[in-house]
């Protein structure tokens, strides 16, 4: 690859110097702009490799940057930087034809390695994206890099049909993920049908894929539509794929590879053209090592896939999360939104979530009835969210002991260059034990105090140096 040049617009002025200063620093020439219609006046002159381009900006935003240049200069790679890193912001940059999507805070030198990948592109000359405008908001929320992975496939996948596999642990938003890769794709504007596989009888399944004809079986009155007709232009959307009988995956196979099937009891072939996305909290493969999933099937389906990250390796997300969904239980129950006190909004960081974004939603609901005050505190919080925290780590397993978990945070803190460890962690452990103790005695500080092995004037002198009163 030829060294390339990156013009950088951005009204931030330190962005544009530390970008300068890092792709000057990769060899790259650089020319930096404040608005977009600079940039836009010196593309009447020159061209540029490549283009970084902030997406809010004072006057001309970057959305608006980029559909200008697409017109103009349809084969420059365009990479749209935000903030504000939201599907809509990612589906949005993609369709209207940008090179990828830059969220901030960025590493630098993933920044770097995206801009050089760019100028290959550009040298290579590649086709650009060109796509409609972006579909209505979701409820979607995710600013933790695994959730932007997830943001850039729907992106990608705007134009196109192609099969999904989502993985990902119950309660993560899977059906969420599949209504925006559906609203987000040609087939927007025609139907979209779920049915999860594991809330039917297995001798129902058929019937509901499929429809039956009049007097199929004992019960069947009428002639009935099943779900691939239903779906029929549209979007399938198939959860709990690995709960499916084998022989009702060998029916699903051969639709797929013919695009028609019969009903229960019918002898005339329908004709049906459908997307399938499907879903599971399942190890397919391993589900295929086991004979009870066709891996024919698998291969036919695995075509994208795209993995949901349970909500304990998003935990910068829990809480806006928990934010929305105080506010769409307010809404619901028609009475003002709760508030989160700054404790309240840590703890609820540190706790496990197995169920993951579906118990943060259900217990933003349990809080919205139950909780006293309009500011929630960490005694209002249900006590069995306590009986289950784990901490961040590669295995999400719960060590031995919790001075295992103290070990190892000293450990990663001195490797980091981190001092005064003590003074740092001791404050932090007298909160900890103190919200349990309070929340145990129903905020009684005398019982606290005896639980805690202190008397009520320690107790009351630590509440206020950690700022707890």
């Amino acid at each position: 690859m030829q060294r390339g040049i990156v013009w950088i617009v951005d009204d931030d002025s330190s962005i544009r110097w530390v970008l300068e200063r890092a792709l000057t620093g990769a060899g790259l020439h650089c020319t930096t702009f404040e608005s977009g219609n600079e940039v836009l006046d010196a593309l009447t002159t020159k061209t540029p490799d490549v283009l970084l381009s902030d997406i809010r900006m004072p006057g001309m935003d970057g959305l608006a940057l980029l559909k200008q240049i697409k017109q103009r200069h349809p084969m420059l790679p365009v990479i749209i930087m935000t903030a504000h890193s939201d599907l809509d912001a990612a589906v949005s940059a993609y369709q209207q034809g940008a090179f990828d999507y830059l969220p901030k805070p960025f590493d630098i030198d993933e920044a770097v390695a995206l801009v050089e990948r760019a100028i290959s592109h550009y040298q290579e000359q590649q086709q650009p994206r060109n796509a409609p405008v972006s579909g209505p908001t979701t409820d979607i929320i995710g600013e933790a890099p695994a959730m932007q992975d997830v943001f850039r496939i729907i992106g990608r996948l705007s134009r196109s049909s192609i099969s999904v596999l989502i993985n990902g642990e119950s309660g993560t938003g899977k059906e969420l993920v599949a209504h925006a890769l559906h609203r987000h794709s040609p087939r927007a504007k025609s139907p979209f049908i779920a049915l999860n596989m594991a809330a039917i009888p297995k001798d129902l399944i058929e019937s509901e894929l499929f429809g039956h004809e009049k007097g199929a079986f004992t019960g069947a009155n009428q002639i009935r539509q099943g779900r691939f007709e239903q779906a029929d232009g549209g979007t399938l959307f198939l959860d709990e794929i690995g709960d499916m009988p084998l022989d009702v995956q060998t029916r699903l196979l051969r639709v797929l590879a013919d695009g028609q099937f019969y009903r229960v009891g019918g002898y005339a072939p329908v004709k049906v053209d459908v997307r399938i996305i499907a879903a599971t909290h399942q190890n397919l493969e391993l589900r295929v090592q086991e004979g009870k999933f066709r891996e024919d099937l698998f291969h036919r389906l695995n075509v994208i896939r795209v993995h949901l990250p349970p909500l304990r390796e998003r935990r910068e997300d829990i809480p806006r999360l928990a934010r929305h969904f105080l506010q769409v239980a307010a809404r619901e129950l028609g009475v003002e939104a709760k508030l989160l006190h700054p404790e309240t909004e840590a703890a609820l960081t540190r706790l496990a979530w197995p169920g993951n974004v579906r118990q943060l939603e259900n217990t933003c609901r349990w809080l919205t009835v139950m909780a006293a005050g309009q500011e929630v505190l960490i005694q209002d919080l249900p006590g069995e969210l306590f009986e289950t925290t784990v901490p961040d780590s590669p295995s999400q397993t719960l060590p031995d002991s919790w001075a295992t978990l103290l070990a190892q945070w000293a450990d990663r803190a001195l490797r980091s260059g981190h001092q005064n460890l003590l003074s740092e962690a001791q404050p932090e452990m007298e909160r900890t034990l103190l919200t349990t103790a309070l929340r145990h005695t129903q905020g009684h500080k005398q019982e606290a105090a005896r639980l805690l092995g202190w008397g009520r004037n320690t107790l009351t002198r630590k509440l206020k140096e950690l700022g707890m009163e």
